[in-house]
């Protein structure tokens, strides 16, 4: 089933309408604000932003594996389920809800979409809100992981010096000239710096603000975007951020316009907490 990526707040209210299948949403914001009011019907799981891995071994991928299925077991989804997330709003989650799209897809969900606008565009679009939990049995969630989807550290390593691959970092400016080593703070991580050969977009190129409400930009806006550093439809591209939610985000964006791209969700935190593994470290004035 080909499963659109993005969903609008009307289009959700009219799949919620039909009853011919069951549909899932996820709210994946702080559990504080979703006490205070959420979608009806949606159940919060902040653990699909939270969730912090730095081991893209088999080991460390079958620990996020057995994590997130455990989770989505006692709250009753099995992944066959027409599933939507959202947060609150694109500019002010790092890309969560995209993150945990990515992640539903990568355990084996084929049905997910992300509200595009978030909370806000629900708010916006004056939808109805409600405090309410909802209560559901709970089930076997079934792995289906898809492993063409994550990009390894020895992945990424062979990839360092292959042109066909565009290595692509989209973390914020900070970051990149190699300032900060993480949004969570400047020494978080050992190192600061940027993968070889990588090349920058920030990742808030592909939304537009001016209505107030984040939202991905039209097709021929993000290929533009993209073909200023040489991103073409033709290309392959491995993306990296911190842990592989703003990844998330341009993945969504790339995915938009046909352009093939796979997630490094180590990212740089794994990245650069091991020191066998080459950094560009000179600090870039822009």
């Amino acid at each position: 089933m080909n499963t659109k990526l993005l969903i609008t707040p009307q289009e959700l209210t009219s799949l919620l309408a039909l009853k011919s299948f069951k549909t899932v949403i996820i709210d994946t914001r702080a559990p504080e604000d979703y006490a205070v009011a959420h979608i009806p019907e949606s159940v919060n799981i902040r653990d699909f932003f939270t969730y912090l891995s730095a081991d893209s071994s088999p080991t460390g991928l079958k620990n996020l594996q057995e994590y997130f299925a455990k989770i989505m077991s006692n709250l009753g989804i099995s992944g066959g389920e027409r599933i939507i997330v959202y947060e609150d709003a694109f500019n002010r989650g790092y890309g969560q809800s995209c993150r945990a799209a990515f992640l539903l897809k990568y355990l084996g969900c084929p049905q997910v979409s992300v509200l595009h606008g978030g909370y806000q565009a629900w708010l916006a679009a004056g939808l109805p809100t409600t405090d309410e939990v909802p209560q559901g049995d709970s089930s076997i969630f079934r792995l289906r992981p898809q492993a063409e989807m994550i990009v390894t550290t020895s992945e990424m390593l062979e990839a360092l010096d292959n042109p066909a691959i565009i290595k692509l970092d989209v973390r914020d400016r900070p970051e990149w000239q190699g300032l900060s080593s993480s949004p969570y703070g400047a020494d978080f991580c050992p190192r600061k710096g940027r993968i070889p050969n990588a090349i920058w977009l920030e990742w808030h190129l592909f939304m537009n603000s001016e209505t107030g409400i984040p939202m991905f930009r039209s097709t021929a806006e993000i290929l533009d975007i993209c073909q200023s550093v040489g991103i073409t439809s033709e290309s392959t591209v491995y993306v990296y951020c911190f842990k592989g939610s703003r990844a998330a985000n341009t993945i969504m964006a790339l995915h938009e316009v046909g352009i093939a791209a796979r997630n490094y969700f180590g990212s740089w935190n794994e990245w650069s907490r091991d020191f066998s593994l080459p950094i560009d470290s000179k600090v870039i004035d822009l």
